[in-house]
């Protein structure tokens, strides 16, 4: 169930060095949502993921965190009240095994709750679960990406930044991600992701911010931009989902 508002970027600047890349961007996300970000290459999406997480600190503007001001709280930090980040690309140690991936993710935790967390996220993963001895460069693509979902799922996550989920993945492993975003969103936790994968991505989001140059250009349900053509033309390119081949 969505609820009150979770995540709250009011004015925030920020980029690299001299080259902002948020230009006072302002936008909500609700507790218990999947908000996608969305926008062409160098809108800003994955930055707003990076500021949020403490890997870029703002230059100005403010971050809250279910009320609490957050901004330029490092990792560590943001981390311990609760937020998970699984950036783009693969970030495993390919020489571990999948059960030593897993126990470094959970190190902030310690081993003893880290061990009885385990269980409970390979249930989301009965691949993985069955490769928990095997290095994890042996595994498949979309089985080291659920590795990496399953390594922030450890420390129970109240908000979930993922960054490109679908990069590499067949169109079936990416449904599997999108079914277990949802799921954890109904359980109470808040999603903020990036996909390029627009059309799927909204099929399981309840909200999406369009982004360019850094700002906010839309914010809409995301059943209304899929129901809407003109916002398919502007935002998604090409046909409506509804037409058939040969029509116009």
């Amino acid at each position: 169930m969505m609820g009150d508002t979770c995540i709250q970027f009011e004015d925030v600047v920020a980029g690299y060095k001299d080259f902002m890349i948020l230009n006072k961007l302002s936008f909500t996300a609700r507790t218990g949502s999947i908000t996608l970000l969305m926008g062409p290459n160098g809108a800003g999406k994955s930055t707003v993921l990076k500021t949020l997480f403490g890997l870029l600190k703002p230059r100005q503007g403010r971050i809250t965190l279910n009320g609490e001001n957050v901004t330029g709280a490092d990792p560590k930090t943001l981390l311990a009240r609760g937020i998970a980040f699984v950036p783009q690309g693969r970030n495993l140690f390919g020489n571990l095994s999948v059960y030593e991936n897993l126990e470094l993710g959970g190190i902030t935790l310690g081993m003893k709750t880290t061990h009885e967390r385990m269980p409970e996220v390979l249930e989301f993963f009965p691949r993985v679960k069955e490769r928990l001895h095997s290095r994890a460069s042996t595994l498949s693509g979309g089985e080291q990406k659920q590795l990496e979902i399953g390594r922030a799922l450890l420390l129970r996550p109240k908000v979930l930044l993922i960054d490109e989920p679908s990069i590499g993945l067949s169109p079936l492993i990416v449904q599997d991600v999108f079914r277990l975003l949802r799921r954890l969103a109904g359980q109470g936790t808040t999603v903020l992701m990036v996909e390029q994968n627009v059309k799927s991505a909204l099929q399981y989001s309840d909200e999406a911010i369009g982004l360019e140059s850094g700002r906010l250009v839309l914010h809409k349900a995301a059943a209304d931009i899929l129901a809407d053509p003109n916002m398919e033309r502007l935002f998604l390119g090409g046909a409506h989902p509804a037409m058939t081949p040969g029509e116009k």
